[in-house]
């Protein structure tokens, strides 16, 4: 009974893993900024290029850390959850304080995404690191 339980959970979560893939990759999405994206557009088509970047990115880093997570053993996969957890809440707080400044004008979106985008590539060697020995759960 319980492995029939186990196997209809994970088919749920298949399918729900599926169709939030699904629509983070359609096109309709990205148009949240309310302009169409051109790095050499107007000042909203500019914003809105910083954020599908953003998305992009934080699209990655997401199917980045289910490989990772997915690669670990049971016992190491709970200290990478915690790390990028951690990591996660700490992102948003460090581009909102980088950002503080130039909350008020018309160009901080594109300045508040650019910081998430460059906080959220510069994740991936932190992930990728618990794919190597030198791993937090691997340090006595």
């Amino acid at each position: 009974m319980q492995i029939f339980k186990l196997k209809n959970w994970v088919s749920t979560v298949a399918v729900i893993a599926g169709t939030v893939g699904a629509l983070l990759l359609s096109p309709g999405v990205h148009a949240q900024a309310g302009a169409a994206c051109r790095d050499a557009g107007s000042l909203e088509e500019t914003n809105a290029c910083a954020v599908k970047a953003y998305q992009v990115a934080d699209t990655q880093i997401a199917i980045l850390y289910g490989d990772v997570m997915r690669a670990l053993s049971a016992h190491e996969r709970p200290q990478l959850r915690q790390e990028h957890t951690n990591w996660q809440r700490d992102r948003i707080t460090r581009c909102k304080q980088a950002t503080r400044a130039s909350e008020s004008e018309p160009e901080w979106p594109r300045l508040y995404h650019d910081c998430l985008t460059a906080e959220t590539e510069n994740r991936r060697r932190g992930l990728m690191r618990w794919l190597t020995l030198d791993h937090p759960s691997a340090k006595p």
